[in-house]
């Protein structure tokens, strides 16, 4: 080694050996979980009205805005007999595969109707490939008290504009 690089070789030694003195930080997961970000984007939710019925009505707008195309939509038209969403359609089918997903949040930022959102859950692992696709009923969120499990008609007297506008109460 020539003598113009030993001074570069000492102060990389001199890293190294000041950090093997340092105390070390470690993490200790999963004794102890430390809450995330407030804008973490975890695992996506798709959101229901107060009166239970679903936000998402089939657009596919999510799928087309993904950049690792982890999302599967397969949208189908509401009856009087099964209604699902306010609108004409409904996602029928709702499938986002985390093998893939990168958490950008793009899909978030196309749903015209507030359907889809991040949660700031994190623990997401399955025994298979699988099992990280979530399918619709995994990613809808939990019913609230007072909400009604669809399919159910819309609020007596209201139309599907009350619903986009938030003018449909739990016991609507």
């Amino acid at each position: 080694m020539s003598d113009s690089r030993l001074p570069d070789a000492l102060a990389g030694f001199g890293v190294t050996f000041s950090g093997m003195f340092r105390k070390t930080i470690t993490e200790q997961y999963p004794e102890q979980k430390e809450p995330t970000a407030r804008r973490y984007h975890g695992r996506h939710q798709l959101n229901r009205y107060a009166d239970g019925l679903e936000k998402c009505i089939g657009c596919e707008l999510c799928a087309w805005a993904c950049p690792a195309d982890a999302i599967y939509v397969e949208g189908a038209d509401n009856t009087d007999d099964e209604r699902y969403s306010p609108g004409e359609r409904y996602g029928r089918v709702y499938q986002i595969n985390y093998l893939r997903c990168i958490g950008c949040g793009l899909c978030i930022e196309a749903c015209p109707t507030r359907a889809l959102t991040m949660t700031n859950e994190y623990e997401m692992a399955a025994p298979t490939r699988a099992g990280m696709i979530y399918e619709k009923d995994q990613l809808l969120a939990p019913m609230e008290p007072g909400m009604r499990p669809t399919p159910h008609p819309m609020a007596e007297g209201t139309r599907a504009e009350n619903y986009y506008r938030g003018d449909v109460g739990p016991d609507a």
